[in-house]
């Protein structure tokens, strides 16, 4: 018997199987839903028991710990306490001068297996930043920090560490000396060091997966959490519109927007980048590129992956795709388009849908920001 090459091997097919070709039970394109609002609280109330995110209360003490202009833009360094870790920081940009609420994005920074860095990936706040984020940009985002460049566009934007990243990340002291491999958290910002901490962390995933399973929520359920905890942030302040509120994310950052967008309707406009494809992709093709934030136990048989953003519907929805993106296959990305095009059209919303695949591997280029930020002004600048 000849088997399709998959991650399974023998047993892919059967896996595969579980899930069929067909859309799952609570998909919107099942013939027996026509209602948006009525099949939208039945698959969200499905995803929400899935998720069994946590509930980590307000955000405590924010508070200002700097402010000041760079490039243009007025700048804040943040922080605020959630119930468990340390203090989670942020960055606040809009333009210098700006006066009255302005339209508000939360960034939402990537993964790229550096658990070092969170905030920092896709901000920049000095003429000397870490070389290492100098790289990072150069190689995903044309060089340049996208959240500074829509907030030069008019926007308020807020890009905070999440868990487990940069300010959010697991600090070697604390965990079991068993596991440091002999690592410590001396010299962090030591080049060698913070290569050191990104393999250690990257082997520390399944343990951190385990340990959530066990204590009955998911990684994406903490995710939810800590990112709707920066909305109520962001949405609080007197110099933010928090009608005209979006988000938006390359790579860990697109898969933090499906799970926000999907969730909370407070997110007016959202951005997927490079992060948008089905679970038959994962389960065949593409699982051993990708982090254990990625799943939701027991959700396939009723939403597919992509169709969580689709939950928005009919709020405006972007997804921007690269077709040499080495993380995915096009023809799933090509699939969970039409998934996405047909829900948006079947609820008379077809124009507040729209997918590009643009040349080249994973990244968010100029090309590709300029596009997204167009989608903001279409739709946050009333």
């Amino acid at each position: 018997m000849t088997v399709q090459e998959n991650m399974m091997g023998a047993y892919g097919p059967w896996a595969a199987g579980l899930i069929g070709d067909g859309p799952a039970r609570l998909s919107f394109l099942q013939p027996e839903f026509e209602d948006v609002e009525a099949w939208r609280g039945q698959a969200r109330g499905r995803l929400k028991t899935c998720l069994s995110q946590p509930e980590l209360g307000p955000a405590s003490d924010v508070r200002v710990d700097n402010q000041f202009v760079y490039d243009g833009l007025h700048i804040e360094e943040l922080s605020w306490q959630l119930a468990m870790g340390p203090r989670t920081e942020a960055i606040f940009l809009k333009p210098e001068g700006a006066s009255g609420p302005l339209p508000a994005v939360l960034g939402l920074h990537c993964h790229g297996g550096r658990k070092y860095f969170g905030k920092r990936k896709i901000t920049r706040t000095s003429d000397e930043p870490h070389p290492l984020i100098e790289a990072h940009h150069d190689h995903y985002y044309g060089g340049v920090a996208w959240a500074n460049e829509l907030a030069k566009q008019g926007y308020a934007v807020l890009v905070h560490d999440t868990f487990p990243f940069a300010s959010r990340r697991v600090r070697l002291a604390d965990v079991s000396e068993r596991i440091r491999d002999g690592l410590s958290d001396e010299n962090p910002e030591d080049e060698e060091n913070i290569h050191a901490y990104n393999r250690w962390a990257a082997d520390h995933e399944s343990i951190v997966a385990k340990s959530l399973f066990c204590g009955g929520t998911t990684w994406p359920g903490v995710f939810l959490e800590e990112d709707q905890r920066a909305l109520d942030v962001l949405a609080a302040r007197p110099d933010v519109d928090d009608e005209n509120l979006g988000c938006g994310g390359l790579s860990g950052g697109g898969l933090r927007t499906t799970f926000l967008g999907g969730m909370d309707d407070r997110i007016k406009c959202a951005v997927c980048v490079g992060m948008c494809t089905t679970w038959r992709d994962y389960l065949f093709n593409k699982c051993h590129t990708h982090t254990w934030m990625i799943y939701v136990p027991l959700l396939p048989k009723d939403l597919d992956y992509c169709e969580i953003l689709g939950l928005r519907v009919p709020l405006p929805t972007m997804v921007l795709n690269d077709r040499e993106d080495q993380l995915f296959t096009l023809p799933e990305m090509e699939r969970a388009d039409r998934m996405l095009r047909e829900i948006y059209e079947k609820a008379d919303a077809a124009d507040r849908y729209s997918c590009t695949f643009y040349p080249g591997p994973h990244k968010f280029d100029l090309e590709m920001q300029t596009d997204a930020f167009d989608w903001f002004d279409r739709w946050l600048k009333t």
